[in-house]
């Protein structure tokens, strides 16, 4: 039951009623903006763990490559585990949710990475189609409140340096890698690539603890949204509904006054036989 039925009853609470719904509305949005964002970021955090494990196992590969006890053909088959593992890499990074690729930045609708095997090569490619802008893409969880999300696939590309502190991203590290495979270079595998891979696997740890941070804030973000919920629907329901029991008490008051006042009438009103014999 309501206090107001019509605007005409009581303009301004109905009114503050009207504000009080429209900001549940939006409370109600945003907690779908942080319920897929929490989401999202999940998701990322599951592919960067399956970024991390080929990397290692890239890393644990590399390093068996460079004893002097394998031969070229120990190298060989090393090098399309290798391969295999790249590939594992890409498709995790290229994981898609609700039609946005993870990693996509803001082209969220073009796969970000691929594998170029054109003339027998190998090319790890990062796709940035047509010049579109790429980076992360920002959320509103609150009134006023922004969050990035760590969509960049630049950043697990091509963020860290080989040992000269030059850049370098993951096609040129994996490219020199095979290369130094093919030749059997030992000193290369045992060196600057197996620091070359550890760096991205550091690299891609960093990434995920950035998103781990970033859902916390999230998760904190959606305790503070449904509290503000609760806050709002009291004040809301306190305005615009009546107290069932308050008012049940009142009408219980009135309904004793007015027993009260109709026995009272009953009896001044009384007759008898002496009012019949003057």
């Amino acid at each position: 039951m309501k206090q107001v039925n019509r605007p005409s009853d009581d303009p301004l609470r109905v009114s503050k009623i009207l504000d009080l719904k429209n900001e549940i509305k939006q409370n109600q949005q945003y907690k779908t903006t942080i319920s897929d964002s929490i989401d999202f970021t999940n998701v990322q955090d599951s592919a960067l763990d399956s970024m991390t494990s080929s990397l290692q196992r890239i890393y644990t590969l590399t390093q068996q490559a460079a004893n002097g006890t394998f031969n070229t053909d120990d190298r060989q088959a090393i090098k399309a585990e290798i391969m295999s593992e790249v590939e594992t890499m890409v498709d995790s990074l290229n994981t898609n949710f609700g039609g946005r690729y993870i990693f996509g930045g803001q082209a969220s609708s073009d796969k970000p990475f691929s594998v170029n095997k054109e003339n027998g090569g190998f090319e790890l490619v990062f796709n940035n189609p047509d010049g579109a802008p790429n980076g992360n893409v920002s959320k509103k969880i609150g009134r006023g409140v922004m969050v990035e999300l760590q969509t960049d696939g630049a950043k697990l590309f091509n963020a860290f340096t080989d040992d000269g502190g030059n850049a370098q991203d993951l096609n040129a590290l994996f490219s020199d890698l095979f290369q130094a495979l093919d030749s059997d270079d030992t000193e290369a595998l045992g060196g600057r690539l197996l620091s070359g891979v550890d760096r991205a696997i550091n690299n891609t740890v960093n990434q995920r603890t950035n998103i781990g941070a970033i859902q916390n804030r999230l998760i904190a973000a959606r305790d503070r949204n449904e509290a503000e919920y609760l806050n709002l629907e009291t004040t809301r329901s306190t305005t615009e509904d009546i107290d069932l029991a308050e008012t049940f008490m009142k009408y219980s008051m009135q309904m004793v006054s007015y027993q009260a006042s109709l026995n009272m009438g009953t009896r001044i009103l009384q007759t008898n036989i002496l009012d019949y014999v003057r």
